[in-house]
């Protein structure tokens, strides 16, 4: 990879409970091959040679994180995040530079499968249109629209829908002011797309691969796992 695609910060939102995990600890604390999901991820991000930072937002009475080996990375800073993936993010985006960091990720604290190939795509297709953009993947199954009492009311053309992805790349002078404006104006967001479409941003669709999993429920622990050992022989060698 050559130099010039830069150095980016990554903001980590991570002060989440992870309800669905039914766990006793937050669901990025628990362990794959003894490493927990938060630093697979921010291992992986920081791997990649476009990338320089990470800016992790923790909950306010976080006790996990101290304990693990991100707590002593100097290319790692902490930050208190909010009560919503939304907040957090916010609070990533304030102590990252926008003079000297026009652009900034955001990356999914459960999401340690995501491939460098596809980290390179995403800042790559961002830099070249000069607008921002998230990874997502095409719908390959039937989607349903449902009624208010769970039926089928209809049939959704799946060819022009995608699942949303992260890493999510904007302009961060863009996307702190989009999400700015949404806390202030009340909007429920999910995602920095969302926080970008409400003020009209232009928002890339990138290809990514489907392994970049979110876990979420407790089966997608081993899932991670698998994929993780099928993606070490490969990563070494994985085109960046």
């Amino acid at each position: 990879m050559s130099d010039s695609i830069g150095h980016f910060t990554v903001v980590v939102p991570a002060a989440g409970v992870g309800k669905r995990m039914l766990s006793a600890c937050p669901k990025q604390y628990l362990s794959i091959e003894n490493i927990t999901i938060l630093e697979h991820t921010v291992q992986r991000l920081l791997s990649h040679p476009a990338i320089a930072h990470v800016v992790i937002a923790l909950g306010e009475n976080d006790e996990y994180f101290s304990h693990t080996a991100l707590s002593n990375n100097p290319n790692v800073t902490q930050v208190v995040g909010g009560k919503e993936r939304v907040d957090s993010v916010l609070a990533g985006l304030k102590h990252v530079n926008a003079m000297k960091e026009p652009w900034v990720l955001v990356h999914d604290a459960a999401r340690p499968c995501v491939r460098h190939c596809d980290l390179t795509q995403l800042i790559t297709y961002c830099l070249e249109n000069n607008h921002g953009g998230l990874l997502a993947s095409p719908v390959r199954d039937t989607m349903k629209q449902a009624d208010n009492k769970q039926r089928v009311a209809s049939t959704l053309d799946r060819s022009q829908m995608w699942h949303a992805l992260t890493p999510q790349m904007y302009k961060t002078v863009e996307l702190t002011s989009a999400i700015t404006s949404v806390l202030a104006n009340g909007i429920d967001i999910t995602d920095e797309s969302s926080a970008m479409e409400a003020l009209s941003y232009d928002s890339g669709l990138v290809k990514g691969s489907s392994d970049n999993i979110k876990i979420t429920q407790p089966e997608d622990l081993f899932l991670a796992e698998f994929i993780l050992n099928q993606q070490k022989n490969n990563l070494a060698v994985e085109a960046i």
